[in-house]
């Protein structure tokens, strides 16, 4: 573990993982809660800046989520929508490496955790592919989002560790690295899109 101990960290215990474009991919995109929001504001409704924050902290179906923005939509945009999210669901697979890399790490004795941001629905889906880890930190149970503190400290809660015992692999400048080395932990970036695999971030671990 030379480059954590040169770059001023001790060798980390605990390894959180982001899930989108690290651990799952969808092969389907139907992008359905964009669809909402682009119809609302085509419909009157002035997009905010926490909308997304908004969407993916809310522990709600999608139905659910629409009744609470206190909005009409037509039936058959509803049908639609909830169609498209039905379809992108079911496209959600798991990256080739996913399942082997996370059994080694365990056989290595490190513990195992998850922090996504991600409207609820998509949750239970990703779970049921994953082995049962330590720790899980989805933004709707925590009603908040990353980069936000409050999340990476759920997780600090959850695994009762240091900042500094932990190392965070995401795809996402901002929440998967900036904001959890803003907090004291380690973080490496994952390319997916060229090809990158999890054994490419963790060559000095596996």
């Amino acid at each position: 573990m030379e480059s954590f101990i040169k770059a001023g960290h001790m060798e980390p215990s605990v390894i959180i993982f982001d899930v989108f474009g690290t651990l799952v991919k969808i092969e389907k995109r139907r992008s359905p809660y964009r669809k909402l929001m682009k119809w609302l504001k085509e419909n009157g409704r002035q997009p905010k800046p926490d909308d997304a924050k908004f969407i993916m902290s809310q522990n709600l179906s999608f139905t659910e989520l629409i009744k609470l923005l206190g909005i009409n939509i037509p039936e058959q945009l509803l049908q639609e929508l909830a169609h498209d999210l039905d379809e992108e669901i079911q496209s959600i697979i798991l990256y080739e490496d996913t399942l082997s890399t996370l059994e080694e790490l365990k056989k290595l004795g490190f513990r195992l955790a998850l922090c996504s941001n991600l409207a609820m629905p998509y949750g239970k889906v990703v779970s049921s592919f994953l082995p049962s880890l330590d720790a899980y930190a989805w933004s709707y149970e925590v009603g908040a989002i990353k980069p936000e503190s409050q999340i990476y400290q759920y997780l600090i809660d959850k695994l009762q560790c240091h900042a500094k015992d932990i190392l965070f692999i995401g795809d996402t400048i901002l929440a998967d690295y900036s904001g959890p080395n803003e907090f004291g932990m380690s973080a490496r970036l994952i390319d997916r899109k060229n090809g990158q695999k999890l054994a490419d971030v963790l060559n000095d671990i596996l």
